[in-house]
């Protein structure tokens, strides 16, 4: 049970913690031993020195400010963050990362141009300090809920890379299966506009988008991770689709980012309602005796010919980007339909596991979330 409220004090955050400047460290000059190196996102490296005494919490100071990761060993924290160790402050560190993460540190930015975290904002933070064995206790409670939410991340990482052995281990190297190499135009629908991009200029213009209707917008928000997700809603009026109907999006069509966050790839699900894709998206409708959406999708994230070809384009492109032309040139296997069919049968099977288990990690989170609300007041 948790020691009664009433030896709770609240606190600045300034008054229980300091907040230390990293120090540079160049990708060059880490020498690739057993201290992990912190930016403002999590580790991007390893060095053989430690910055850190001891274990410490890494807070991003510029670009992803206010993100708290921590590190149980010596660390490196670059100078786009802030850190804080055995030596700038006297709580649980554990206990600390839990408390500075819930803080909402991501909402203090004060520069206009990069995104910045001033540390004394975040010393002006307000909190309840419990006492020191409180605090360790609140940090296992929460260890352990936060276990759960990891061991859920990586079951769903395992089933992503059984797709990926899945796909290549039936598709590996069309030579060797003696199939024909032919294009994305080519196994595209024999119809106007197969492969097509969204309105551009003032054919669709921002202030045209209304909150709710019945004809949807797709942009990359929809496609970002690689599966079709529902992003902010974005509607136009039933006039206006009509003047657009040519950029309608089908089920089964399978789109591809090619502005902003280029190169990811989903399958429209079945159920879409009415809807149009933005100039941001190339939408593929496919002839399906050729070539199956699933086939096409895992290609296209999966193999190594499509990899390359896409980063060789895209590198030798304006701004490094993709166009419809590249994807309409893009070499592909015409590989047996009826392989294509199995492996969609397959990869439907790995997705009802995948479900069960976003729904354990939807779960876990909350769980974790209410733990995290009850412990900082005091009610664990």
């Amino acid at each position: 049970m948790s020691v009664s409220r009433s030896i709770w004090r609240e606190v600045a955050l300034g008054e229980v913690c300091d907040f230390m400047y990293g120090k540079s460290l160049p990708e060059a000059a880490r020498a690739g031993g057993d201290v992990p190196v912190f930016g403002s996102n999590g580790q991007i490296g390893s060095h053989n020195e430690a910055l850190t005494t001891g274990p410490a919490i890494v807070i991003g100071r510029k670009g992803s400010l206010g993100e708290v990761n921590f590190s149980s060993n010596s660390c490196w924290p670059i100078d786009t963050t802030y850190y804080i160790d055995g030596t700038a402050t006297k709580t649980d560190l554990r206990w600390l990362a839990y408390r500075l993460a819930s803080l909402g540190l991501n909402k203090l930015n004060k520069a206009a141009a990069v995104p910045g975290l001033n540390r004394e904002d975040a010393y002006r933070q307000r909190l309840l300090l419990p006492p020191l064995p409180e605090q360790r206790r609140i940090a296992e409670i929460l260890d352990k809920a936060d276990e759960l939410r990891t061991k859920r991340r990586a079951a769903l990482a395992q089933l992503d890379t059984l797709t990926q052995s899945i796909f290549l281990g039936m598709f590996g190297d069309p030579a060797v299966n003696g199939w024909q190499m032919t294009t994305v135009a080519h196994v595209a629908a024999e119809v106007d506009g197969a492969i097509r991009t969204g309105p551009f200029g003032s054919q669709l213009l921002h202030s045209e988008f209304i909150d709710e209707g019945i004809i949807a917008v797709l942009g990359i928000d929809n496609a970002v991770e690689n599966e079709f997700r529902w992003g902010d809603r974005r509607f136009i009026s039933e006039a206006k689709y009509r003047q657009l109907r040519r950029y309608t999006v089908y089920p089964g069509d399978v789109l591809i980012t090619i502005m902003g966050t280029c190169g990811r790839c989903a399958i429209v699900p079945d159920d879409i309602p009415a809807a149009i894709n933005t100039k941001h998206l190339c939408c593929i409708t496919l002839n399906r005796t050729k070539c199956l959406p699933a086939f096409l999708h895992a290609y296209f994230l999966r193999h190594p010919i499509a990899r390359s070809y896409l980063a060789r384009k895209a590198k030798g492109a304006i701004m490094e980007g993709l166009n419809m032309g590249i994807i309409k040139e893009m070499p592909i296997p015409l590989a047996p339909i009826e392989l294509q069919r199995a492996f969609a049968q397959r990869l439907a099977a790995v997705g009802d596991v995948k479900a069960a288990q976003r729904r354990s990690q939807t779960e876990s989170q909350n769980l974790f979330r209410s733990l995290q609300h009850r412990a900082f007041r005091g009610e664990l």
